[in-house]
């Protein structure tokens, strides 16, 4: 193995930032346990339990395998991290807060002489750091949720959508999509086994899968083709895309070829379990005299890889035939799809999760960090009579769990819009 000092000097960089950070926190999260609790053993417990949550991060992130990519045991560091440090973030927020006001105070009472101690700050208030473990604990028990619940928690979310221009005899047509399996994610069986259920229990005409079918290799695939390969047959097929993890990019290859092995299987998976893989190309679907063109291409992104070749793939579609796209991410869409001259009527893409957390209250609230990056991020959205639906994921990525977001299965309708 070549030694490389940029690199080197790069991971300790940020693992420098990251125990700096965590050092901050820690300091501020221990006043709050302090000045809550006054039983020695409670902050005793909290002190030791800290740091070796500390050592067991550093250690684990520190053997990351860049040839390996992201695992179960990799995401369930990622959700330790995150279900430690987002609820000591918010405690931390509270006591800086708290600083700051004893600071202002400790100046006035500094030049008005009126301090009653001989410390220049307050002491901390035990209602504001009680305060702070209270509010600490919402989002500590929502990741929680999310670990051990809400990554399961499939829903069905049934959307008509209505056109002017759609053939007759497709009016009710229904296309059931699901998108970012990220199979090498999975750790439950049984669970996935359930959400495999719901599918099957659907009606639908075509089955859609708008890509990420892996993390990274074509072998995590293998312990999962008795789940999938039992995903029924739509009455007119099942057909996929491909996604931004389906290309290998985001590991370390011991060569090109094994890059492109891995690839090609990749590739290789989606038949094993009757999915039709559109590489930049169409089916015409054909229903009684009438037919919609389904396009599919490959993985397009603004911050991604654009290898998407929508020329080729509608070559011979005819300019006014309806016509459905399949793309991974959304951004293909905002920046391209939408205002193409050639006029395609629906995009269904994946890619964004929802970020797998988020508030969603139908007709009330649809909120989720995600939203600040992408435009169109989850659901149904329409442009001059285009319509993009964007699918909240069957899997998850990174953080093992969802909180707010729930893993989806969509049926859409096409509907006939009838001019009274």
């Amino acid at each position: 193995m070549n030694f490389s000092f940029p690199i080197f000097a790069t991971m300790l960089l940020r693992l420098s930032f990251f125990l700096l950070f965590a050092l901050i926190i820690e300091l501020y999260a221990y006043q709050a346990i302090r000045t809550t609790f006054e039983n020695k053993w409670i902050i005793r417990f909290y002190t030791v339990f800290s740091v070796l949550t500390v050592v067991f991060l550093v250690f684990s992130f520190s053997r990351f395998d860049r040839t390996v990519g992201q695992n179960p045991s990799t995401l369930m560091t990622i959700g330790l991290l995150l279900l430690v440090y987002v609820p000591k973030l918010l405690i931390g927020v509270f006591m800086l807060f708290e600083d700051v006001f004893r600071v202002v105070f400790g100046l006035i009472n500094y030049f008005t002489d009126s301090a009653e101690s001989n410390s220049f700050l307050p002491s901390r208030r035990k209602f504001i750091s009680q305060m702070a473990l209270v509010v600490a604990f919402i989002p500590f028990s929502g990741l929680i949720y999310g670990i051990f619940k809400g990554r399961y928690n499939y829903k069905v979310i049934k959307t008509p959508i209505y056109f002017d221009d759609l053939p007759d005899e497709f009016d009710g047509f229904k296309i059931l999509q699901i998108s970012d399996l990220h199979c090498g994610s999975f750790d439950n069986k049984e669970k996935i086994q359930y959400g495999v259920d719901l599918i099957n229990q659907q009606d639908f005409d075509i089955l859609v899968f708008t890509g990420d079918l892996v993390n990274t290799h074509a072998e995590e695939m293998d312990e999962w083709y008795d789940v999938f390969s039992k995903i029924k047959q739509g009455k007119f097929g099942n057909y996929s895309i491909l996604g931004n993890h389906d290309y290998g990019e985001y590991i370390k290859w011991p060569s090109y070829k094994d890059k492109q092995r891995n690839f090609e299987g990749i590739k290789s998976i989606h038949p094993k379990i009757g999915w039709d893989l559109l590489l930049n190309e169409h089916r015409i679907i054909k229903k009684g005299n009438s037919e919609i063109a389904l396009i599919g291409v490959e993985n397009w992104g603004a911050k991604f890889q654009q290898k998407a070749d929508l020329a080729k793939a509608i070559r011979g579609v005819d300019k006014n035939a309806f016509k459905v796209v399949l793309t991974h991410d959304p951004s293909h869409w905002d920046l391209v799809l939408q205002n193409d001259p050639f006029n395609y009527h629906l995009t269904l893409c994946g890619h964004t999760h929802g970020m797998q957390f988020g508030i969603e209250i139908p007709g009330w609230i649809k909120w989720s960090p995600v939203q600040y990056v992408y435009k169109h991020w989850a659901g149904l959205y329409e442009k001059g009579k285009r319509y993009i639906y964007v699918n909240r994921g069957f899997g998850y990525h990174a953080y093992p769990g969802r909180v707010g977001i729930w893993p989806e299965i969509t049926i859409l309708e096409l509907n006939k819009k009838h001019i009274s």
